[in-house]
């Protein structure tokens, strides 16, 4: 069975209503990113990123899996497929993904601010002041913020150096380390991606194939290319 790696982004999961904060009028609109979203915003003010988080996690108990994230689980019945995805969601697991990569972290996990950082599932609870594990370490979302290492990154090239085909679906692909995954995608294998504007990445290779549709309707085109 051929090993197809599929790259997801927030284009994915903006058409089941998840906002991301790069677009206008987007979810992290008001707030400084780094306010939310780095080791010296929670520093500064862990209450305000807690009820950032939670009002995500809220929002995700809401929302289902779109008509791209069935089609990616579609690619399973002809296909070795792994899902390496940006989004910190679980709509990949409940359209059926089975392998799946979470770059930057999962909005359904809590993790303690001390060793050993264990990690635990919460499903859409709230994470509050005063939460703490086992070792009394205050909980913080299990989320990969900007200024931390992407440990996840060092799987994902590695899975990617085998891709037979690689997908990337709904991102800009401007966002590293995880644009850099095309780099390990094997000479002449044939990748394609879907975004709604071709992405000015700086990848020209001949063997990339543009797509300019939303993740649903790219989709479809990709189970009729795949045969799928």
């Amino acid at each position: 069975m051929l090993k197809l790696v599929v790259l997801t982004g927030a284009g994915v999961s903006a058409e089941s209503g998840i906002s991301t904060f790069r677009d206008k009028g987007g979810l992290w609109e008001g707030h400084d990113i780094m306010e939310v979203a780095s080791p010296v915003g929670w520093n500064k003010n862990p209450a305000l990123v807690l009820d950032f988080y939670n009002q995500r996690r809220r929002q995700l108990a809401t929302v289902e899996p779109n008509e791209a994230h069935f089609a990616i689980a579609k690619l399973q019945e002809k296909y070795n497929v792994t899902v390496v995805t940006q989004n910190v969601d679980n709509l990949h697991e409940r359209a059926g993904s089975k392998k799946i990569i979470h770059l930057h972290g999962m909005l359904t996990k809590a993790k303690s601010t001390v060793p050993p950082y264990k990690s635990i599932e919460i499903g859409y609870k709230d994470i509050n002041i005063g939460d703490v594990c086992e070792n009394n370490g205050q909980m913080r979302p299990d989320i990969v913020w900007f200024g931390e290492a992407v440990p996840e990154i060092i799987n994902a090239s590695s899975i990617a150096s085998t891709a037979d085909v690689f997908l990337v679906v709904g991102t800009s692909l401007v966002v590293y380390p995880a644009a850099g995954l095309l780099d390990y995608v094997p000479a002449g294998r044939p990748i394609y991606v879907i975004d709604p504007v071709k992405p000015q990445s700086g990848y020209y290779y001949n063997n990339i194939t543009y797509i300019e549709e939303k993740a649903t309707t790219g989709m479809k085109k990709i189970l009729d290319l795949l045969n799928c």
